[in-house]
């Protein structure tokens, strides 16, 4: 098995997190039996090897967003699990836009990831929902998100 097939699972988990502190919205909600984690950024911040790996554009006028949602397990971080995701985003102006959600399985990790354009000083508000497998309910966060473009 090569480096590159070890590495790449974690690889853009970890970039997430290392971009959370500079300035970058890293947020979870709890519902009790599920947490749902989400995360929005430029993905001219993405590694090249990041970005070709996962088909990720990069580009100071694209924006992604990274949703992870977990089963929580005692005594442990947390389970990944399959889920029916609806992201939609507005700006400030009120012009709203649909994001394609994919999703990425690599061993036990699940992410669902959608790009979408974005302006020099754009807000954006984030509508995500989720339906985990095997629920009927759709577990709702809101968030916003700044994007520079220059």
């Amino acid at each position: 098995m090569s480096l590159k097939k070890i590495c790449m699972p974690w690889l853009l988990g970890l970039m997430l997190a290392v971009i959370s502190p500079l300035g970058q919205a890293e947020n979870s909600k709890d519902f009790g039996e599920y947490v749902v984690h989400y995360n929005a950024l430029s993905t001219d911040m993405l590694p090249p090897q990041v970005a070709r790996e996962y088909r990720i554009t990069r580009s100071k006028n694209r924006g992604m967003i990274n949703i992870t949602v977990l089963r929580k397990v005692l005594g442990s971080p947390g389970q990944p699990v399959h889920a029916h995701t609806q992201v939609s985003a507005m700006n400030l102006a009120g012009q709203g836009r649909t994001i394609h959600m994919r999703e990425v399985r690599e061993g036990n990790a699940i992410y669902y990831i959608g790009e979408f354009r974005v302006t020099n000083e754009e807000t954006l508000k984030f509508d995500v929902r989720v339906r985990p497998q095997g629920t009927q309910e759709y577990l709702q966060a809101e968030f916003s998100q700044d994007f520079y473009t220059q």
